[in-house]
């Protein structure tokens, strides 16, 4: 490693930990709908608040270094292009800080640890965290990404699992005893999965219309360079409905666990978000740099939202059902 900065400062680079912030926040908040729903016996188990600061300091540290080994991967496969665009030109390995062999090396390394940790717990969360890296690094980078505009869709399937993985290891005392990676349980997670790989093409297509044309520099077919931006916009919103549906399940989904209330804020909050999809105007002026204000905004949003569907599931969860009475559970 070279230059100015510390190597724990240019490990932190490699690793996107801004990105895996999001990340580590849908683990914990599964871990917590969890023990909250064992505590209001909708679940089966014991747990002390004890169990569950245990479960949430090894998920959020196995969680980190092995999502952060997948980016520092990432980085490497990637510093082809990375100089040739302004959202990626100042990482380390375009700045010349790191060597892209040293971030294979040092991607590798952490993200087989912190893989690893999870068998401590069991064997099916380690499983999940070993996919979640292998399909990112080989299916989503390698394969998906410079081949087709569905890159962002199916590749969302990596960055959906920490939900899964957190409630795995919270569960790891009552999850079935076979040999099924997806028998967890419970729908709870695999709603929770859907929720993230949902949100992820708006999410990152707004993005992509935000800096359009950058994407396209260095033939990375982004939907809106291939398909073009209406049609971009069309299959954000039709996102956003599997959304707005997806968090009605407790409507429709008896005996799923998820307290009625979640599905009148799930639809209050997924309006506002779709707003801001809605109001994504292609024809707008174009700022400074180019790019488009209302699709920015849109992005952005997208992050809040993620955090407050997490946020509000959790805390339906904790309420005591006699406090919910017609909106409890199912």
């Amino acid at each position: 490693m070279n230059g100015s900065k510390s190597p724990l400062s240019l490990a932190m680079e490699l690793m996107k930990l801004r990105v895996i912030v999001l990340l580590q926040i849908t683990a914990i908040c599964a871990i917590l709908i969890h023990d909250a729903l064992v505590r209001n016996e909708v679940v089966e188990g014991t747990r002390t608040w004890v169990d569950t600061l245990l479960a949430i300091g090894l998920t959020v540290v196995g969680g980190t270094l092995s999502a952060g080994g997948s980016n520092a991967i990432n980085m490497w496969y990637d510093a082809d292009i990375d100089p040739h665009m302004k959202r990626t030109m100042n990482r380390p390995i375009p700045r010349g800080d790191v060597q892209a062999k040293t971030a294979l090396l040092f991607g590798i390394t952490i993200s087989i640890i912190g893989s690893s940790l999870f068998f401590f717990v069991h064997w099916k969360a380690a499983f999940w965290s070993f996919f979640s890296v292998l399909f990112y690094v080989f299916i989503y980078s390698i394969w998906l990404k410079r081949r087709t505009p569905q890159n962002i869709v199916i590749g969302g399937i990596a960055g959906s699992t920490p939900p899964l993985i957190g409630w795995i290891v919270a569960s790891s005392a009552t999850i079935p005893s076979n040999y099924n990676p997806f028998d967890v349980g419970s729908p709870i997670p695999w709603i929770l999965f859907l929720l993230i790989f949902l949100w992820t093409p708006p999410h990152f297509w707004a993005l992509a219309l935000y800096r359009s044309g950058e994407y396209g520099k260095v033939n990375i077919p982004m939907m809106n360079e291939v398909k073009g931006p209406e049609s971009t916009i069309k299959q954000s919103k039709f996102y956003v409905f599997l959304l707005f549906l997806l968090g009605s399940l407790p409507c429709f989904w008896p005996n799923s666990g998820i307290p009625l209330l979640w599905a009148f804020i799930a639809g209050c909050l997924t309006l506002w978000y779709a707003l801001s999809v809605w109001q994504i105007d292609i024809h707008e002026p174009l700022d400074e740099n180019g790019r488009m204000p209302k699709a920015a905004k849109s992005f952005f949003r997208s992050l809040f939202y993620l955090g407050w569907m997490f946020i509000s599931i959790v805390v339906v969860s904790f309420l005591p059902p006699e406090w919910l009475g017609p909106l409890g559970m199912l």
